[in-house]
């Protein structure tokens, strides 16, 4: 398949941005997306992305995803966050096993999932058939109020139960787990990004897949191009596209408070200054798209995208400081949406995977100094 097929998502995009903005203010005081909204992501194909075409998904690009994210974001961060992580969802549940494919994308390829990544629950066999009972209170799971499914990781006996835990994860339909409404963040109020519960739940053996599979990119239950790739060499993509979207949808949102005598020389070189570094890291995350759709997974490319994703997000958030300070009183007012995109553009690029030394530091230090010990 081409890097850059067509599926109609950018142009979807487009629409969505438009009719995201005009519901972005409300969505952000009652920290909810609006149904509407919801609905148009879901019509547009965001879920279906990633999805094997043999189910009815698009098997689209990331580039193409990129761009439309990208859109999106312009007009409601939040929006494009979880418009994003529907999409990246998908790619990380093709790691299921073929009779787990049925069961999220069987009746359709539009199922929304909502994915906590980082390990936090419990989980033990339950039969002789693979099967397994999990527990656990997972943070942070944008997009949970609307999702069909919840993908979480957790820890399970390693070996013959002697060795050191592993990290599985499990697939769950709505209705098995509890929602905790705990998202309180300043910023990306809208992304609903609240606490699954789930208390000794039996997860059959084909709704579960060991971590290591999604790292390393290894995928036994499908050999669709998207879905066999390391998950380091995503590098921050999945999170750093909607805010490329915001610092663009911040430059608008200052230049439009810039009238009259705010229209002078240090406003102007402001911007200037400020649609540069908006440019610069929108090409690094296009660099990153185009090193998944060309299956550049060398140690070198897969670093530089992390190093490219961590960068970009501390150039926005400069980018973003330095709109909010030309701006002025004008631009902080609750009215005006340049203080919402600051807010989510901060609260965004705090993410451990858009930080230096969680997500980049070690990997592409070893690119430019060798390995630690050689």
């Amino acid at each position: 398949m081409p890097a850059d097929t067509r599926t109609g998502l950018t142009e979807a995009a487009e629409k969505i941005r438009i009719l995201a903005a005009q519901h972005a203010d409300g969505a952000d005081r009652s920290r909810a997306m609006h149904p509407d909204v919801i609905a148009a992501l879901r019509e547009a194909g965001f879920a279906r992305h990633f999805v094997a075409a043999g189910l009815g998904g698009t098997e689209g690009s990331f580039a193409e995803l990129t761009r439309a994210v990208i859109a999106v974001g312009e007009g409601c961060p939040a929006t494009a966050w979880c418009a994003s992580l529907s999409a990246y969802s998908a790619r990380f549940a093709s790691h299921l096993p073929q009779e787990g494919h049925r069961a999220l994308w069987g009746d359709s390829p539009d199922t929304v999932i909502a994915t906590a990544l980082m390990p936090a629950g419990r989980a033990r066999p339950a039969d002789a058939g693979g099967g397994w009972l999990l527990s656990g209170q997972w943070s942070y799971v944008s997009g949970i109020d609307f999702a069909d499914w919840a993908l979480v990781c957790a820890a399970v006996p390693g070996g013959d139960g002697d060795g050191p835990p592993r990290a599985r994860f499990f697939a769950l339909p709505a209705g098995s787990y509890a929602v905790r409404r705990t998202w309180d963040s300043v910023g990306m109020r809208a992304t609903g990004s609240h606490t699954v519960v789930v208390e000794d739940v039996y997860v059959p053996a084909y709704l579960s897949f060991d971590r290591t599979d999604m790292m390393t990119g290894r995928n036994g239950g499908s050999v669709v191009s998207s879905h066999n790739v390391p998950f380091q060499a995503v590098g921050g993509l999945t999170f750093i596209a909607p805010v490329v979207g915001a610092a663009s949808g911040a430059l608008d949102a200052a230049a439009a408070t810039m009238t009259g005598r705010r229209r002078n020389h240090p406003n102007e070189l402001a911007l200037v200054r400020v649609s540069g570094r908006i440019d610069s890291a929108r090409h690094l995350v296009e660099q990153n798209a185009r090193v998944l759709d060309e299956r550049l997974f060398t140690p070198e490319h897969m670093a530089r995208n992390e190093r490219n994703a961590t960068y970009a997000a501390e150039t926005l958030a400069e980018a973003v400081a330095l709109l909010i300070r030309a701006a002025g009183t004008a631009g902080l007012g609750e009215a005006q949406p340049l203080q919402r995109l600051w807010r989510d553009i901060t609260s965004a690029s705090s993410h451990v995977a858009l930080q230096y030394d969680t997500a980049a530091r070690k990997n592409y230090s070893a690119v430019l100094l060798g390995p630690e010990n050689g």
